[in-house]
């Protein structure tokens, strides 16, 4: 047996664990926060301001971070890091601002330009970095990525490098609470593909066994609890969103060592092109990847079924169907426009995670039976 396995994050999880730490909040003399605007409405922000104020540590707030950041937007923030000389930087909210916040970090003691982050070669160590996520799905606060819209390629593409693993993460899930159901279902689809994708990877090991299955096992609970409560999602308890929570951060600390593959490769585009959030992309893929694979991963995929009490592909299909039709209409895509997001696809260098051989054309029909 073999195996690497390497989080350097330290992760504080539980109801008030910011105020409750606050002396790990002081890492160095000036934070850099970077966010979105939700931070302000979930109370996550003003926790970290207090905290930051009671201990006497100077802060700037960089809060435009876009919805899908690209080059541009990070180095925006990166120059504003070295304007106010930034010792560390604190990233609130979902993956977008944390993602923003590994790619900010590292562009504020490395003058390249920002195309030169996917050479995922850094000479100087990046700032510090403490994150805060205040969604449950993207796993970001304990993966070394940095997810960017790349618009050179018309998708997205990752920056790596185990020097932007932040080096603490505070996980409450009271900041998740006044999320609507639509984000609570993207982010938790995106939390179950990391998951399944991670677990059928070509680099998954046996090592990695209690993520998957404490992960997946969770989500079992948190999807029936979601679905009751899809009329009125204030009806989701503390707890559902606290298990939410505590599977979107297994499924980073997989995806840290195994990587994503097929289902992400493919959702990249439908974000980019057709604006489709990034779980909920993947979500539309999940059913028709797992029968694609079915023939190679048969023991694999059976046993995803099982630990989320699910019977076989096809009620899994429904179930996924059933959470994102209460969403709304997919938007209309054409047969070209699949084949061109199929040729960008079988580029990326995830596509290689899957066991099974993938080609352009098993692309293309995976599109098709997943949006017609």
């Amino acid at each position: 047996m073999k195996f690497n396995f390497f989080i350097p994050t330290r992760i504080i999880f539980g109801e008030n664990c910011i105020k409750e730490n606050s002396n790990l909040m002081c890492i160095g003399k000036k934070a850099l926060i970077v966010t979105g605007k939700s931070s302000k409405k979930n109370g996550s922000l003003d926790d970290v301001l207090s905290v930051l104020t009671d201990n006497g540590v100077k802060y700037e707030i960089f809060n435009r971070v876009k919805s899908n950041p690209d080059l541009e937007n990070v180095l925006d923030g990166a120059d504003v890091a070295r304007k106010v000389e930034a010792d560390f930087i604190i990233g609130i909210g979902g993956g977008s601002p944390l993602d923003a916040s590994k790619s900010i970090a590292t562009l504020a003691t490395n003058l390249i330009e920002p195309e030169e982050l996917f050479s995922n070669m850094i000479k100087k160590r990046p700032l510090p970095i403490i994150a805060i996520p205040t969604t449950a799905g993207t796993g970001s606060e304990v993966t070394p990525y940095s997810i960017l819209t790349y618009d050179k390629i018309g998708s997205k593409k990752s920056f790596f490098s185990p020097l932007i693993f932040p080096k603490i993460a505070f996980l409450d899930a009271k900041y998740t609470m006044s999320l609507s159901y639509n984000v609570t279902v993207d982010t938790m689809l995106d939390a179950l593909s990391h998951l399944i994708e991670g677990f059928l990877s070509v680099k998954y090991n046996n090592f990695y066994e209690y993520i998957v299955v404490n992960g997946l096992n969770s989500l079992k609970t948190c999807y029936k609890n979601v679905l009751d409560a899809s009329t009125d999602i204030k009806k989701l308890d503390f707890e559902t969103r606290e298990l939410l929570l505590y599977s979107s951060t297994l499924g980073g600390m997989l995806i840290a060592h195994t990587g994503t593959s097929v289902v992400h490769a493919m959702g990249y585009s439908l974000t980019y092109y057709k604006e489709i959030p990034h779980g909920r992309a993947n979500g539309i893929l999940l059913a028709n990847y797992l029968k694609f694979n079915y023939d190679s991963e048969e023991y694999k995929i059976n046993m995803v079924l099982k630990l989320l009490g699910i019977k076989d592909i096809y009620e899994f299909e429904k179930i996924i169907n059933e959470l994102i039709r209460k969403e709304g209409k997919i938007p209309e895509i054409s047969r070209d426009e699949l084949n061109k997001y199929s040729s960008i696809a079988i580029k990326a260098s995830n596509i290689a995670n899957n066991k099974k051989s993938v080609t352009q054309d098993d692309l293309l029909d995976i599109y098709t039976k997943s949006i017609f």
